[in-house]
């Protein structure tokens, strides 16, 4: 059976696996913090490649950034990593392929194939974390648009550009469903700078009635997005996963979609592939593509 090295890089840590083609995780799981400049991101790459590339057929990369259609470049800046990042020259890395894809369509393609979108044509993942990220699956495939870039949650919420979005717009639904989003949502509520998203978590979880009223106004917020996505691209399901994702409430928000939407019914349902998805896909992918090319 074949066996993808799979990296996942984000701005923060950098994992990585080895996944057989069953998308089965068969290797010790490794973590590192992701280094500040480029050539140390370079460096930690051909360190964890050199001593794995022998030993499977392929090599697997989610990364944070959108990928071109190639799976070979990212596309634009990443700003939540060292600068230059996207001029990486993947394929100089490995002797082997190397095929690379955003880490949300990865993640979105592993719950396609062995989680909650399973044997299910149409499919939206929506990544809820410090930011969001999203992966469109459309008749059976990932839809990336014309370059790559498509699946990009940063679509209007407002209009009077009442909060800035870390791409630079304004009133993104990034901005609002997001933990940062969540984070600035208790700041509005609560008039106090110094509140955390765990102070409204914990404060949800007792019953408090402040943060009560602002994890509903963040949940409303993510459910107002998942409206528009869902006139969008008539899905079956719409899938959420990210570390913000476990606190929803899916059954409030298949309700509420289902009565707003002009389209036909979905559900919102949240992700089973669990916090290596990233990995699992790309490698899933990656055997998709073959290892000759």
């Amino acid at each position: 059976m074949r066996k993808a090295l799979a990296i996942d890089i984000g701005g923060t840590k950098i994992y990585n696996t080895i996944v057989n083609e069953n998308g089965e995780i068969t290797g010790e799981i490794e973590k590192r913090p992701t280094p500040k400049t480029f050539e140390k991101i370079r460096e930690a790459f051909k360190s964890i490649i050199s001593k794995y590339e022998n030993d499977v057929d392929i090599i697997a990369i989610s990364t944070c950034g959108a990928v071109n259609n190639s799976n070979d470049k990212i596309l634009g800046s990443t700003g939540n990593i060292a600068k230059g990042y996207p001029d990486m020259d993947f394929k100089s890395l490995s002797k082997k392929k190397v095929f690379v894809e955003n880490d949300a369509n990865a993640a979105a393609w592993a719950e396609h194939i062995l989680g909650a979108s399973k044997g299910m044509a149409d499919s939206i993942m929506i990544t809820l974390g410090t930011g969001v990220g999203g992966g469109i699956i459309i008749n059976n495939k990932l839809f990336k648009g014309k370059n790559g870039a498509a699946g990009e949650m940063h679509f209007k919420m407002r209009t009077d550009k009442h909060r800035k979005c870390t791409c630079g717009s304004w009133d993104c639904f990034e901005a609002y469903a997001s933990g940062s989003g969540l984070k600035h949502t208790a700041e509005e509520l609560s008039k106090n700078p110094d509140i955390t998203t765990y102070d409204v978590i914990d404060g949800w979880k007792n019953s408090d009635k402040l943060m009560t009223e602002i994890f509903n106004k963040w949940q409303n917020d993510i459910l107002d997005g998942l409206i528009g996505l869902s006139n969008l691209f008539d899905p079956d399901v719409i899938v959420l996963s990210g570390s913000m994702g476990e606190f929803v409430d899916t059954e409030y928000l298949t309700e509420e979609v289902n009565k707003a939407i002009i389209t036909t019914p979905t559900r919102v349902v949240k992700a089973q592939t669990g916090n290596y998805s990233g990995m699992i896909g790309a490698a899933l992918l990656a055997f998709g593509e073959g290892c000759n090319g």
